[in-house]
């Protein structure tokens, strides 16, 4: 046997234990797209609650949600996503950084029309008396979920792994995966 043979038996032993350690990591698996869901019964439709439009004022009904946002909020790729659409569609206006402003603030545990992705999903859509605009004409169901599992993000209700690391702003807030869960308590604002 020559010496060289235990050194190769080595570096054998070592890539394999590589390949079982790689081979075990999981990843996220990333959905660009979510595909349409060919079985669901028709959803009831709901009349916007204000009056409010970003752009030209509708008065169609919208549609609620089906489900309660599954495959959003455990998906870092729809949570940027939906932290993009909230400078975009300019939340900040009102809610400014989370904290509030104009709006409730969206980093505590009080959610006067409930704190669950379906009842946020509801009040994008729809809208709210007294303030908040129906963005239901403006947004498809991708894009409102995204923002649903962002504004989640914001109260620290999603997994550390999944929140967005670092704030893409010059102000100095704590990142959403830095934050202390809050619970979700209805509350009156």
């Amino acid at each position: 046997m020559t010496a060289t043979s235990p050194r190769l038996a080595g570096i054998a032993v070592l890539a394999l234990l590589a390949a079982l350690a790689l081979g075990g990591c999981e990843r996220e698996m990333r959905r660009f797209e979510t595909p349409p869901d060919n079985k669901a019964s028709p959803r009831p439709e709901a009349p916007r609650t204000s009056s409010l439009q970003p752009a030209q004022a509708r008065d169609d009904p919208v549609r609620l949600p089906a489900g309660n946002g599954e495959g959003y909020e455990d998906n870092a790729y729809n949570v940027s996503q939906g932290k993009r659409l909230y400078r975009w569609y300019n939340c900040a206006g009102c809610h400014a950084q989370g904290g509030g402003g104009m709006g409730p603030a969206l980093t505590d545990d009080q959610w006067r029309y409930g704190g669950e992705p379906a009842q946020i999903f509801s009040t994008i859509v729809q809208g709210r008396p007294n303030g908040m605009p129906s963005f239901g004409g403006h947004l498809n169901e991708d894009q409102v979920w995204q923002l649903t599992a962002y504004v989640r993000s914001m109260s620290g209700q999603l997994r550390k792994d999944v929140a967005p690391g670092r704030a893409d702003s010059l102000q100095g807030n704590e990142p959403e995966a830095a934050r202390d869960r809050e619970p979700v308590r209805p509350g009156t604002k």
